[in-house]
């Protein structure tokens, strides 16, 4: 079963009740006269994530997206689908390094690989890594990248019993 942060983005879209609206702030009057915000609503989970900073419907719909993918990342564990890294991963590796940007679409479904990982592995860090062809280094950085991630990351680990990482 592939993870819902890993899917494009109309098959994501497509699993979300979106909600257009107004909300307030700066922006002038286009943002506070027509519904730019957009919130999202993923039915199989229940998450929400919501973008209303930009004053075009479209790149706030982009936003939420990312947001809700990250979100989905983050809190919904799905089984690895196999034992070893997944396309999108061995795209993003090279030598035992992991090249991606926080910003980039990829971000949420390789944090998401990641966890579901670490979740099946018991938070065993190494142990992930070398299965995911990573340095153990390199395999916390892309956690560091992004708070959320980072708290998940500890709290996952906790869980099952693993000092924290610094």
């Amino acid at each position: 079963m592939m993870h819902p942060a890993a899917l494009d983005s109309a098959a994501l879209l497509a699993e979300c009740r979106e909600i257009r609206t107004k909300r307030s702030g700066p922006g002038g009057q286009h943002r506070n006269k027509t519904e730019t915000a957009v919130v999202l609503t993923h039915l199989p989970t229940g998450l929400t994530a919501e973008a209303s900073e930009r004053r075009s419907q479209s790149e706030n719909r982009r936003m939420a997206l990312w947001r809700m993918r990250l979100r989905l990342a983050i809190e919904h564990r799905v089984p690895p689908v196999s034992a070893g890294p997944s396309v999108r991963w061995r795209s993003r590796s090279r030598d035992g390094r992991l090249a991606v940007s926080i910003e980039h679409d990829d971000y949420p479904p390789l944090i998401a690989e990641a966890l579901d990982h670490l979740d099946a592995a018991r938070g065993d860090v190494p142990r992930v890594a070398d299965a995911l062809d990573v340095t153990p280094t390199q395999f916390v950085k892309l956690f560091k990248k992004h708070p959320a991630a980072w708290i998940a990351l500890a709290r996952l680990r906790d869980h099952n019993g693993q000092s924290p990482l610094k």
